[in-house]
């Protein structure tokens, strides 16, 4: 058999770039597998879905999974075994964007365990893989067999210079970009958006989505070329829809409807809210095994539970709509009860509590060193950050129990969301690496936003002279096509009910970060623009809410925080400070108790020197600069002989040293130079020249006597510096 040619098609990216999708040469054992191609960089996409539902599955089980090999990048794994371990939150955070926007275009109640797996092959270090990644899964799937509703595709659209670019390369993205966004769409709908800016306006936002949208068309409609180049291998296997029966859901609505609304419309709270629907459910259990039977119920009542849920979503949903009021009592625009506190922890280097209705932050701030830098080592990129945040999510803060097993892709997801909202308004310079731990304690929804809030608290409680505050709400939208309720700061029951949630960060001059997931077609831009503009109001409301706790940085650290002193010395000498084999620097650091970081940039030694106490630094201080000393022409010094010599002294000052000739001790001649000097004497010396070639220095005493120098001082001074001009004799 010859080499397998396999079938591929093309389109352009509007900067020129040319992207290749083809199929039928890799993995031909998978239900569907493409390689998207761009320059250098490779991607291959695999998805796999069971034919059969899984038994007792209450949702559908599709796992993604992005990871870029190491060879892709020419690279070998810098961990202890050296290959491929665990994804990193980057690879997380690039599979959860691939699943967000595939995740709804799969058949309701489809429950056959499905897997997407997309890994980076080959690499292009300037090509962000992270904006293609959907394009191959989502080509995967319209090459197989498996039920889906695409294609889709995703794009990073950038704003470089004032215009939008679309998947712009790394290193403009990063040198230039003031807004920065995911998108994902179909043909007709976008799905999925997410990203930061620099306070951009809502404007700004809908018409990157429109640009974004545009970009994606064209890509969906190669791939719907591909499929139609593959043939059957690509007609969608029959999905055999759930049994229904209409008897039961009529029984179902008959019972609970009244009641069911009778709670929704009793603006009661989280639990309460949730006993109540589940004693209908057990009032209707019960009611219908006594007229029904056991038997009955042990057939029908996994439809009725179902039905139940439906009809309960549907009448929130219709109550909201009809009236304009929440279950919590709120209209659409309505923020729920907001109190904070700053310097709750007494230990930590900054602190706060934030608490929205029955969601709860505590934030904890930690300053640390250069040292404490977190280091990223993915195949295209190791660099190490010094801003860090965590998000932690027990399971107490909704009433349950769990094994605490680590972070979780939900984590991390919050967690970065977070991350880049409170990037955008830290100092550009600032020698700590910081630390931000949020603790839920409480949710009821948005507890990310929650985080965005006591984050910015909590750094400006530890003195960060951050740009602005930053706040977020969680914004949410219920809409039958022809009504809509646009609902602000939304409870986990709404998100779960709703056809939109979408968070939003920002201060008082524009927005920094987003998260989107539309969940229902036809969202036109008008409808999306009107919630931004709600979701700003709301924002503004809650910052009006943290400034009751602080409105500005504290003027000052913590008494208790470690003060970081930044000096920069010439790059020469930085070996002098570290000494051999780092002999110095650990002296220096045991003996005046401090951390001392050094690092090189742009030619100069950053040193920076970290202690809770003040004189420690200062003595640290006091020793690099005596090191790292340049003296010049015209300074004064009190200095020890240390060595005679015929011809003059040898003195120690400042650390440096240096030759006292016997022609500058004093304004007589002198014959013998101790005459004038013994060793160990204390003589006090001014520079009056440096050598331009070997860097020695020229001293003299007798400048600092009273009474001119004579003519024939005169003529030797004059006679010395023509020598220095000319260098040694000969």
């Amino acid at each position: 058999m010859g080499k397998q040619i396999p079938i591929s098609t093309s389109f352009t990216l509007p900067n020129g770039r040319e992207v290749t999708i083809e199929t039928g040469k890799l993995a031909a054992q998978a239900d569907g597998s493409v390689v998207v191609k761009m320059g250098k960089t490779m991607l291959f996409a695999s998805a796999v879905s069971a034919h059969k539902p899984r038994e007792g599955q209450s949702f559908f089980p599709l796992s993604v999974d992005y990871q870029e090999k190491f060879a892709a990048a020419g690279r070998i794994p810098g961990n202890f075994f050296r290959r491929e371990a665990r994804l990193s939150d980057y690879e997380i955070l690039t599979s959860r964007l691939v699943d967000r926007a595939i995740r709804p275009l799969f058949p309701n109640g489809y429950m056959n365990d499905t897997q997407i797996i997309i890994n980076l092959i080959s690499a292009d270090k300037d090509v962000m893989p992270d904006a293609m990644v959907a394009l191959a899964a989502s080509a995967a799937l319209s090459v197989s067999d498996i039920p889906f509703a695409g294609p889709i595709s995703e794009v990073r659209v950038a704003r470089i210079n004032g215009q939008f670019e679309i998947n712009p390369d790394r290193s403009v993205l990063k040198e230039s970009a003031d807004l920065d966004l995911i998108v994902a769409a179909t043909i007709e709908n976008v799905m999925m958006v997410e990203g930061e800016a620099k306070e951009c306006s809502e404007k700004d936002i809908v018409e990157a989505i429109r640009v974004a949208h545009d970009a994606i068309k064209v890509q969906c409609k190669a791939q719907l070329d591909l499929a139609e180049k593959v043939g059957d291998k690509a007609t969608k296997r029959e999905v055999v829809p759930a049994e229904e029966k209409p008897e039961i859901n009529k029984m179902v609505k008959e019972y609970a409807e009244a009641r069911i609304l009778k709670v929704a419309e009793g603006k009661l709270e989280k639990h309460e809210r949730k006993e109540q629907f589940g004693a209908i459910r057990t009032e209707m259990k019960e009611a219908f095994t006594e007229a029904h039977g056991e038997e009955w119920i042990e057939e029908n009542y996994e439809y009725a539970k179902e039905y139940f849920y439906k009809l309960q979503k549907e009448t929130i949903r219709e109550m909201v709509m009809a009236t304009g009021v929440r279950l919590d009592g709120r209209t659409g625009k309505d923020v729920r009860h907001i109190w904070t506190e700053v310097d709750y922890l007494p230990s930590t280097h900054g602190s706060a509590i934030f608490t929205r209705g029955e969601t709860q932050a505590l934030t904890s701030l930690t300053l640390g060193t250069k040292l404490d830098k977190l280091m990223a080592d993915t195949a295209l990129d190791q660099h190490f950050d010094d801003f860090i945040l965590h998000y932690n999510f027990p399971a107490y803060s909704v009433g349950e129990t769990k094994p605490m097993r680590g972070p979780g892709r939900r984590e991390v997801g919050h967690a970065n969301l977070a991350h880049r909202s409170l990037r955008q308004v830290l100092p550009e310079e600032q020698p700590y690496t910081l630390r931000i731990v949020s603790d839920i304690l409480e949710s009821n929804g948005s507890s990310s936003m929650a985080t965005v809030c006591a984050g910015s608290l909590a750094l400006m409680d530890a003195g960060i002279k951050i740009k602005a505050p930053v706040s977020g709400i969680a914004m949410g939208l219920i809409s039958d096509g022809k009504r809509n309720v646009v609902l602000s700061d939304i409870l986990g029951d709404e998100d779960a009910i709703g056809d939109m949630d979408f968070k939003i960060t920002g201060t008082r001059d524009g927005i920094c970060a987003c998260q989107m997931d539309i969940k229902i077609e036809g969202l036109s831009y008008e409808l999306l623009e009107e919630a931004l503009l709600q979701a700003r109001e709301g924002r503004l409301h809650i910052l009006d809410k943290m400034d009751e706790s602080l409105t500005t940085p504290r003027e000052d650290l913590k008494d208790h925080a470690p003060r970081i002193v930044e000096i920069l010395i010439d790059k020469s000498y930085i070996g002098a400070v570290i000494g051999p084999g780092g002999s110095i620097i650990q002296e220096l650091q045991a003996t005046t108790n401090t951390v001392i970081n050094i690092e090189e940039v742009d030619d100069k030694g950053v040193v920076n020197i970290s202690s809770n106490d003040k004189a420690s630094i200062d003595a640290a201080l006091s020793r690099i600069k005596a090191i790292t000393f340049t003296p010049e022409v015209g300074d004064e010094f009190d200095a020890k002989v240390v060595t005679i010599m015929p011809y003059g002294a040898f003195v120690d000052f400042a650390g440096k040293s240096g030759l006292l000739h016997i022609s500058e001790m004093s304004h007589q001649r002198l014959e013998k130079v101790e005459d004038e000097l013994a060793l160990g004497d204390m003589v006090k010396v001014k520079i009056i020249g440096i050598d331009k070639r070997t860097g020695k220095l020229r001293l003299s005493r007798k400048a600092l006597l009273e009474g001119g120098p004579t003519g024939g001082d005169r003529r030797d001074d004059r006679r010395n510096d023509r020598r220095d001009d000319r260098g040694p004799r000969r």
